[in-house]
């Protein structure tokens, strides 16, 4: 392999290894998976999420209880990213949607984006620095669910916020019978 194309490669998997932490970030808040967040930060990393400013930990500590008291569920979903990468920095910039259904049962979306300072120290890529710019905030409309329609769709399983969800199934088996909806 040539020194250009071994160059190439390896940028593409400084990337990916960048875009996993973000999606782990993604998933780890939405299930409540503090071991997971703190994965994504090196330890002496600084988030700015505007009503919070500190470190992962504390990060941690102070939306946990916010969004288990505030929300019933929700996502956290990434897209359009842009990744600058210099030596071992790298400057990101991720697009994202949070969507949530609310305890008093409203749903709300809102985006904005993350402004990330990466740093590869050990050959990990992890942030360093983040901010949180939110740019958008409303309010969803509410759509009738036929209850058996709701309770079907149900059976795979539900949202956990927590490890005791599916997502952490090793392997994932699927155990129930086959079945269709007549429309």
């Amino acid at each position: 392999m040539d020194a250009a194309t071994e160059a190439r490669l390896l940028k593409l998997l400084d990337r990916q290894d960048i875009m996993d932490v973000l999606v782990r970030y993604c998933r780890s808040m939405d299930r409540f998976d503090r071991e997971g967040l703190l994965s994504c930060y090196h330890p002496d990393a600084i988030d700015d999420h505007g009503a919070f400013v500190g470190s992962a930990d504390a990060f941690f500590e102070y939306y946990r209880p916010w969004h288990a008291k505030y929300n019933m569920g929700h996502h956290h979903s990434i897209s359009n990213t842009s990744i600058e990468i210099k030596n071992d920095t790298a400057h990101t910039e991720t697009y994202w949607l949070f969507e949530s259904m609310n305890a008093d049962g409203s749903m709300s979306l809102h985006g904005g984006r993350y402004l990330d300072r990466f740093e590869k120290r050990d050959g990990q890529w992890k942030i360093a620095a983040r901010a949180c710019i939110a740019e958008w905030h409303g309010k969803l409309g509410q759509i009738e669910i036929d209850p058996e329609y709701a309770k079907i769709m149900a059976g795979p399983g539900t949202s956990e916020r927590d490890r005791s969800d599916r997502s952490y199934e090793r392997p994932l088996l699927i155990t129930r019978p086959n079945q269709q909806m007549p429309f």
